[in-house]
């Protein structure tokens, strides 16, 4: 039983990886960043970064170019394992885990991992809130020394599947796509649980005024007249 259900998995995982390959070729991408380092679709510099996705928007990073040197955390439910094989299909690792409750091996292999890859972490999965940061992703920018990169998304048209707790955003063919990268924001290494909330907050604070931002590529505010 479980052979089978890995194999449906990965015939599953092979289709939606195709499909989704084949929709973004036909849509205009636009990537905004005020740091050309942290365009994770170009060949590296020497640093690496913890990207800060989402739940809802994670199809449109990972479909929307090719990724040189990124890994993902996914969960460890069913659903991650289908996500994980998709994502491998494109040329991105998984890592299995939770931002919630990140095990000592997950902890390990991503602390390992950061030091040659980016990491894209969706800071408000498996189970939500939706778009609520968790602690997971301050805590590991502050064991490995690596910046958050906040993120945000915003198509000109799209499908929105409804989950349990979010939904999952798909562009329509033919879309407009703006994808922005914020400045990355450091955390001290080391520092204690109780002084991560700060950062926590800042990480927040950053995603939702992209998240501004993209709407505002897409619908862009009249200028007021005298």
């Amino acid at each position: 039983m479980k052979r089978q259900y890995q194999f449906t998995t990965k015939i599953l995982a092979l289709g939606i990886a195709i499909t989704l390959w084949v929709l973004f070729r036909t849509l205009r991408t636009h990537f905004c960043t005020s740091d050309p380092a942290t365009n994770p679709y170009k060949s590296p510099g020497e640093e690496r970064f913890l990207y800060s996705v989402w739940h809802d928007s994670m199809i449109i990073p990972a479909f929307a170019g090719k990724h040189p040197c990124t890994m993902a955390l996914t969960s460890q439910h069913a659903d991650g394992s289908l996500v994980a094989h998709v994502l491998k299909l494109h040329n991105i690792p998984a890592i299995r885990g939770s931002t919630n409750r990140i095990s000592i091996r997950a902890t390990r292999d991503l602390m390992e991992s950061a030091a040659e890859n980016h990491i894209v972490i969706t800071p408000d999965g498996p189970r939500g809130p939706n778009r609520q940061m968790s602690k997971g992703i301050a805590f590991l920018a502050s064991r490995t020394g690596r910046a958050v990169v906040p993120t945000a998304y915003s198509c000109s048209r799209c499908w929105r599947f409804k989950g349990s707790w979010t939904d999952l955003i798909i562009p329509k063919p033919f879309a407009k796509v703006f994808l922005l990268a914020g400045p990355p924001i450091y955390i001290p290494p080391g520092i204690a649980a109780e002084q991560l909330q700060e950062y926590i907050t800042r990480i927040q604070d950053s995603m939702d005024q992209l998240d501004h931002q993209a709407e505002t590529k897409l619908h862009p505010e009249p200028i007021p007249t005298c």
